[in-house]
């Protein structure tokens, strides 16, 4: 029993406390009864508390040894307690008979109504004892078995748990062996995936290559073009012969005989001679042209020309661009929902056939073929200038006016409105007006077209050097801009003499010749009409200086297609460059200026490009560096000036070429 309590420790010790209140209750009732009995005799009391205080003693002395005891040696000395408290109250029983000879029958009676009531009690608190006893047994009993049960789950819980990680384990080195063979399944099916694709791209690689040594071997005598920028074809052998198309780099022909230094050759629709120096031939010919083949979009068009458009869009007329002849070959960029996308901008895939070839000569724009650039030509009757608006109207007066074209100047036409044209010409799209005493359509035009057309170079680059000679070595003296174009006097292999200004001197001089190469396919050369230029006219200011500089300018642009006169001071009746712009200040601002342009540009003030103001004069120069040419700036970045005998009084870009000097002769 000891080494239960002290295996249930704290726990026997809070179940007990019920158990030590209950006799603790029993006690009290005890010390009551006593204290009733004094009632009846107080001399035996002393004697009475005499035991009891005995007993009490006794019990602490009981209790004090039983500390470490089982709770059922404390149940026992509590039964000793109430076992001598019976013993006392018996003895008061007997003292009282004695002192007491004529109650005794009564007193009999009640001490045993007294005893039957004590024996009642103490059999009712050694039942309670025992049933107190068997409870705690019962819970001791019901805790080992709770304590056993939790071994056992416990150790069913690590076994089970052992095992759930053993089965796990293996349930992961079985997944890992899984994933294992998925992956080398998967890098399997990728390395077979690559090794296909390799195949095809090998076999597509092969195909490719066959398909372009068939082209090389499709030539008898291949000839290759070896030039930057492109060869002239001419109709006979020599440099005087008339030019009948040209071969861009790198172009193919078929060499069909030899007359001297030159080659005849076919090449495309092109039949003709090219110098023999610009053309390799033989073994060497062949292995390098393979690397030039290409897939290239041929134009098959029924028509003579196919639009070329910069975005494939056939909706308008507006993003029409150029135009490709039939037979021409363009290199494909990207093939894109129905059309063919070229370094020019898109063409209708119906109109082409793509498929690998050599690049071949192309036939020269000829006169005829200056009406392929237009689907609805309109040409400008004028004898200067026709206006073109930003609206069909001219209420605003000259408010609208956004462009103007030249005399002969052509346009595509867009729309027809009542008594107007909208019409597209240069970079100006806008309104002209539709009466026919100033435009012509229909055959009519196509006959000007015709009558008009001339070479001319276009530049499609933003500066191109010119030099005085056909030669890199030659001195650069200006420069032009793609703004312009410009009428060709003469083509050479590789270059071009243009024409630019006649000046003070007789146009044609030495001094003024300027060729430009046509090697770095920055020039295109070929028959074309003059288009509109961008214009917007001044408006009077209200200061005086303002309103006189406007007043100049306006007068000046009264006069534009006027006839270029070497020598002349009239614009009336025809004025070189510096007799225009002498008759314009003094019959307007009253300002008198020599004779030549080169004693012009010594009067006024110097300034600035910056600085310029509509009425000031700028000066150009020839290749010797000494001022020719004058034009007056009339704002808008333009000028207005008697160019040459072709030209003759213009509009034009401020550097249109490099100027040499601009003064100021206006307050």
């Amino acid at each position: 029993m000891a080494e239960e309590n002290q295996f249930d420790g704290g726990s026997n010790r809070d179940e007990n406390s019920d158990y030590d209140n209950l006799n603790h209750n029993n006690y009290d009732y005890n010390n009551n009864h006593d204290e009733d009995s004094r009632d009846h005799v107080s001399n035996e009391n002393d004697d009475i508390s005499e035991k009891k205080n005995g007993n009490d003693d006794y019990g602490d002395a009981n209790h004090g040894n039983a500390s470490d005891q089982s709770n059922i040696g404390k149940n026992e000395s509590d039964q000793g307690e109430i076992d001598r408290g019976a013993d006392n109250r018996t003895r008061t029983v007997d003292n009282e008979t004695e002192n007491n000879g004529n109650e005794e029958n009564r007193n009999e009676e009640d001490r045993a109504r007294e005893e039957e009531h004590d024996t009642g009690r103490h059999t009712q608190i050694l039942e309670r004892v025992r049933e107190e006893k068997r409870r705690r047994q019962e819970r001791q009993k019901w805790r080992k078995l709770a304590l056993t049960a939790g071994a056992v789950i416990v150790l069913v819980g690590g076994v089970a748990t052992a095992s759930y990680l053993s089965s796990d384990k293996s349930e992961q080195t079985a997944q890992t062996g899984r994933m294992a063979q998925a992956d080398s399944a998967d890098e399997k099916a990728r390395a077979e995936e690559e090794s296909r694709k390799a195949e095809e791209e090998a076999k597509a690689r092969e195909e490719e290559q066959k398909a372009k040594q068939e082209v090389v071997d499709s030539y008898t005598n291949l000839g290759l073009v070896q030039v930057s920028g492109y060869l002239n074809v001419r109709r006979n052998p020599g440099q005087d012969a008339d030019i009948i198309g040209k071969l861009q780099e790198n172009s193919a022909c078929e060499i069909v005989g030899t007359e001297g230094e030159w080659y005849h050759i076919t090449s495309g629709e092109v039949e003709g001679y090219v110098h023999s120096q610009y053309i390799l031939t033989g073994e060497e010919a062949k292995q390098k042209a393979v690397e030039y083949v290409t897939k290239m979009a041929i134009i098959n068009t029924e028509e003579d020309s196919l639009n070329i458009r910069s975005t494939p869009d056939s909706s308008s007329y507006e993003n029409v661009v150029g135009q490709a002849l039939k037979d021409e070959r363009y290199p494909v960029i990207d093939e894109i929902d129905g059309w063919v996308q070229i370094k020019e901008g898109y063409i209708s895939a119906d109109y082409v056939v793509v498929k690998y070839a050599l690049n071949e000569a192309r036939k020269m724009d000829m006169r005829e073929m200056v009406l392929n650039q237009y689907d609805n030509i309109v040409i400008s009757k004028v004898d200067n200038y026709l206006n073109i608006r930003s609206e069909p109207t001219t209420d605003p007066g000259n408010g609208n006016v956004i462009g103007k074209m030249t005399s002969r100047a052509a346009g595509e036409i867009l729309e027809t409105l009542d008594g107007w044209y909208k019409i597209k010409s240069g970079q100006i799209t806008g309104y002209i007006s539709a009466d026919p005493q100033y435009v012509a359509v229909g055959q009519e035009a196509k006959d000007l077209a015709l009558e008009s057309a001339s070479l001319m170079a276009i530049v499609n680059t933003d500066k191109l050097n010119v030099r005085s000679e056909p030669s890199t070595e030659s001195k650069i003296w200006t420069q032009i801009s793609k703004e312009e174009r410009y009428n060709v006097i003469s083509q050479l292999d590789g270059w071009v003499q243009i024409e630019l200004d006649g000046g003070d001197s007789e146009e044609g001089g030495s001094d003024d010749r300027a060729y430009i190469s046509t090697r770095d396919n920055n020039v295109d050369v070929r028959y074309a009409l003059s288009e509109a230029i961008k214009f917007s006219p001044l408006e009077e200011k209200s200061n005086e200086q303002a309103s006189l500089r406007t007043q100049t300018v306006n007068y000046a642009l009264k006069f534009v297609g006027g006839r270029y006169v070497w020598g002349g001071t009239n614009p009336n009746t025809g004025a070189d460059c510096s007799g225009f712009v002498q008759y314009v200040m003094r019959n307007v601002a009253g300002v008198s200026l020599p004779r030549t342009s080169r004693e012009q540009a010594k009067t006024g003030t110097s300034i600035k490009s910056s600085e310029m103001r509509p009425g000031d004069l700028i000066f150009y120069a020839n290749k010797s560096g000494t001022v020719n040419h004058v034009a007056m700036y009339i704002g808008n970045g333009q000028i207005v000036h008697a160019a040459s005998r072709r030209s003759g009084i213009k509009i034009s870009t401020w550097n249109y070429r490099t100027p040499k000097t601009i003064r100021r002769v206006l307050p």
